[in-house]
């Protein structure tokens, strides 16, 4: 399998998670394909996807399903490393699919191949939260030769991803003790802010941490989850029905209040600044940063100006190293830095680089995140 490092992408439809790249680095002579499945009742995008995973290098589609039950079929008989998946088709449909998946608790990787509607944000939110890897979004442009282009570059990040994640089938990475890293300061001023960023793995991660923040936290949160619009307020009006604190996706001017957890729009940048001493969200259309937008390091940044040392930055799971310069900024004020362990992580790349910066604090698995969060606010303690 080729390594490779992450640059940014030029093109917006790569927007939504954390807009990358993969440049090919160096080649392993005894790289062992991957092997791919792709799932669309379409018989025209069926080839286009076909062709376009046939140009990714180390890929080797090993055949092509018009329906989940075809697919299933296909799974159990040849056993593939990852599957691209539509949403809508007939007998069985990608969520039937992916329930059937962990029904039988078959691992096998999927993306998914999304439409930027909010019925597809829906779908594909919940496919998300069933177990889905990650998704991309289907082309909208007239040209299929630039549809091709568009979909390639959205899809060879996401491969690369994949088969890190594989590659941990057979060398499972057993959860680290919690420790603190190299730099960790020991004492911290109480926050009175917390920032949170997060991308691949984000809504599945963020749907088992935030529901367990008490109704009485007393801070707001603000997070950044690489996401396009419309699948941003999905993700918000899905949290806000099954956690104690209010979720909703921000908007120019909305205050960041204790008992709030605001998520940055898809395609904005997010900021908080001081405006009479209340914490107010101001969304922006500047432009991306690391090509990411929403960006962790735009909203972190505006925390360490306006916060200092009483704020807390939380890095979740991710590809890319969005984040790390905000968690910089942060820390040289003071700030008590959160990182998830790679062993919970579906890809550790977000928490990783900034692990490697010398900023991190506590690097905590994925279930101890919100009673670190609780022993900063004094509401608990973790040892």
């Amino acid at each position: 399998m080729k390594t490779y490092h992450y640059e940014p992408a030029c093109d917006a439809q790569a927007l939504h998670a954390g807009c990358l790249k993969p440049t090919e680095m160096t080649t392993s002579m005894n790289a062992t394909p991957l092997r791919a499945l792709v799932v669309d009742d379409s018989a025209l995008y069926r080839k286009i996807v076909r062709e376009v995973l046939l140009q990714i290098p180390d890929v080797d589609v090993i055949g092509t399903a018009a329906n989940g039950q075809a697919a299933l079929d296909q799974i159990l008989a040849q056993k593939p490393d990852f599957i691209t998946l539509d949403l809508e088709m007939p007998v069985l449909d990608g969520l039937g699919l992916l329930k059937e998946l962990s029904a039988r608790a078959i691992d096998v990787k999927t993306i998914m191949i999304s439409s930027l509607t909010a019925t597809g944000a829906q779908s594909t939110n919940a496919a998300l939260r069933l177990g889905a890897f990650d998704f991309v979004l289907k082309p909208a442009a007239g040209n299929p030769v630039k549809n091709a282009a568009v979909l390639r570059e959205q899809l060879e990040p996401k491969v690369a991803a994949c088969a890190a994640a594989c590659s941990g089938k057979i060398h499972r990475i057993e959860p680290a003790e919690t420790r603190p890293a190299p730099a960790a300061q020991t004492v911290f001023e109480q926050p009175h802010i917390f920032g949170i960023g997060v991308s691949t793995g984000g809504p599945v991660a963020l749907t088992r941490i935030l529901p367990k923040l008490p109704k009485d936290f007393p801070c707001p949160i603000v997070v950044v989850q690489h996401m396009p619009p419309i699948f941003t307020k999905s993700l918000a009006d899905d949290l806000n029905r099954i956690c104690q604190l209010e979720v909703r996706e921000a908007h120019d001017g909305c205050p960041a209040d204790r008992g709030t957890i605001l998520i940055a729009p898809g395609g904005k940048q997010m900021r908080i600044a001081k405006l009479g001493g209340r914490a107010i969200a101001q969304i922006t259309d500047d432009a991306p940063e690391r090509n990411c937008k929403p960006s962790v390091d735009y909203l972190f940044r505006s925390l360490a100006k306006h916060y200092g040392a009483h704020s807390a930055g939380v890095i979740l799971t991710g590809m890319g190293d969005d984040g790390t310069i905000g968690c910089e900024l942060m820390k040289q004020r003071g700030a008590r830095i959160i990182a998830q362990d790679q062993a919970t992580c579906v890809v550790y790349g977000m928490p990783k680089s900034v692990y490697e910066a010398g900023v991190v604090d506590h690097v905590e698995p994925l279930e101890r995140i919100v009673p670190r969060m609780l022993a900063a606010v004094g509401q608990g303690v973790c040892l």
